[in-house]
């Protein structure tokens, strides 16, 4: 620099997810690279069968210690924008913004409905069984893992000790950002992909009348949100006073919007520029890329610039994920969970655990173990041929849309061993790929012309995950260059809400490599 000048300081973003088991954080520079990251679990609690719930409280405490640990390096001035992304749970708060319990123990703290919680499936049928207009964006079916039939859950079976309390219904991505911001506006994301909400109309209270919700129309829908606002939109001032000091952050930091995980994962990869890949989506619109986040569950993400009507796929909402586009959203209730599921309650699964102590993690051992039980003529894939497994043991959410299915394993021998372990480990990653497959073929008949896969998530770190759905699909698959692509697409809001960029898309054009 010459003498006088100042050079300019270095400007950070901070990312914040808020994951099934677990709450992670990133900060990202300028350049859009990911500088520190940290990770804390939170605690889930299962009253009883398919009832699922965590704590608001603890899952904010959490999101504290994080952003405290990743900015611990740089000064609070150079943290220019946080953004938050959280899974599609639904909160319940009091008058006073305090828990209400969600439980029949009555637990006061424990006060979230988690996304996987299948107690509303009587609900969800009811709605479904109305066949209300609102139903035609989310595939013609209601899904259990939605919030009208989780809230209908709580007015008949809490109506005294929760829904008489409850003045606030929110996401939790939209919890975490009215809790760094004090500003009760939702994200369009939330509102449109699990709540029905619909703009530029916004609500329709004929469906909260039909199912018997008709309460919530009072005060312009106050209790589930009267005003919404596009994913990075700035909010309120900025962070609170007391929401700074709890994040170690300056207060009026700004805060963008929020989005939930699966999407904030599709924005971070979905953009990615694939220039001398020789790809079939190279030269064609963002519209022919699918995101695929891959986690506990998996979401399959697709956009349009018109809006395309999928049977049993949820959409098409506008705005959910990139501004101004329709997204149309697949998903399978369990992959990461049901692959963990699957190997935990075989009689093998003792032994695995001694094999990958000595070489590696668990699942690049058992990569590895079918290589090398492969002939050398014949793929890995073909071991499979005679085992089959049907994955919908948490319900199929696309394209059947039917919560009530359960699983099927077909091909089983007396034997116990680990190479069957490792044979029931492989037919379950090829069920996953083929439930994409169906889910695609569904896409492709609406109307959408997908031609290559963007996977994000933990499971895209498994390669054999990532190879036999390139198999199963015939598509090309593309990894992000860094692989944490929810916390990038989380620190895009922050990015977006400084005013440092002038759109989402512009961030997700800087930021984003494969």
């Amino acid at each position: 620099a010459q003498q006088g000048e100042k050079k300019s300081p270095l400007v950070y973003y901070v990312g914040v997810d808020v994951g099934t088991a677990s709450v992670r954080a990133a900060l990202v520079s300028r350049a859009g690279l990911l500088n520190s990251t940290a990770e804390e679990p939170i605690s889930i609690w299962e009253p009883q069968a398919d009832h699922y719930v965590q704590s608001s409280s603890e899952i904010w405490e959490k999101c504290c210690t994080v952003v405290k640990v990743v900015t611990q390096s740089v000064e609070r001035s150079q943290v220019r924008g946080i953004g938050f992304d959280a899974t599609c749970s639904l909160v319940v708060l009091d008058q006073s913004f305090q828990p209400v319990p969600v439980s029949q123990d009555g637990d006061r703290q424990r006060n979230v409905v988690m996304w996987m919680d299948h107690r509303a499936e009587e609900q969800a049928a009811r709605i479904t069984n109305t066949g209300h207009g609102v139903l035609s964006r989310v595939g013609g079916v209601m899904s259990p893992e939605m919030q009208p039939p989780k809230l209908l859950w709580l007015k008949e079976n809490l109506k005294e000790s929760c829904w008489k309390e409850a003045a606030h219904f929110f996401d939790l991505p939209d919890f975490l950002s009215w809790k760094a911001t004090g500003s009760l506006t939702r994200s369009l994301c939330t509102l449109v992909c699990k709540w029905t909400y619909c703009p530029p109309e916004g609500w329709d209270a004929s469906f909260w009348t039909s199912i018997g919700l008709e309460d919530l129309l009072e005060n312009d829908f106050s209790k589930i949100g009267s005003v919404s606002c596009p994913p990075g939109s700035p909010l309120g001032d900025g962070l609170t006073q007391e929401a700074a000091a709890d994040l170690g952050l300056d207060p009026g930091t700004a805060v963008g919007a929020s989005l939930i995980d699966a999407h904030a994962g599709g924005l971070g990869v979905i953009g990615a520029d694939v220039k001398g890949f020789h790809l079939p989506c190279e030269d064609q619109p963002i519209t022919s890329r699918m995101a695929m986040i891959c986690g506990t569950s998996t979401c399959h993400m697709a956009i349009s610039e018109q809006p395309l009507f999928v049977p049993g796929v949820w959409g098409p909402c506008l705005s959910a994920m990139v501004p101004g586009v329709w997204l149309n959203e697949g998903g399978q209730s369990a992959t990461g969970r049901l692959i963990d599921h699957v190997m935990k309650g075989h009689a093998a699964y003792t032994q695995l655990q001694e094999q990958a102590r000595q070489r590696s993690n668990i699942y690049s051992y058992l990569n590895s173990h079918l290589s090398s039980m492969a002939d050398s003529r014949s793929a890995v894939d073909l071991l499979g041929s005679s085992l089959h497994v049907w994955p919908d043991f948490h319900g199929n959410r696309s394209p059947l849309a039917d919560p009530t299915l359960k699983g099927m394993v077909t091909g089983l021998s007396l034997s116990q061993t680990l190479d069957d372990l490792a044979l029931l480990y492989l037919a379950t990653i090829q069920a996953l790929a083929l439930g994409t497959l169906h889910i695609l073929e569904a896409m492709k008949e609406a109307g959408h012309d997908i031609r290559t896969l963007f996977l994000c998530g933990g499971l895209s770190k498994n390669s054999l995950f990532v190879q036999i759905h390139a198999n199963a699909t015939g598509l090309p698959v593309v990894l992000p260059d860094q692989m944490e692509a929810v916390l990038i697409g989380a620190a895009v809001l922050g990015a977006c809400a400084s005013q440092d960029y002038s759109s989402i898309q512009t961030v997700v054009r800087e930021w984003t490599g494969a």
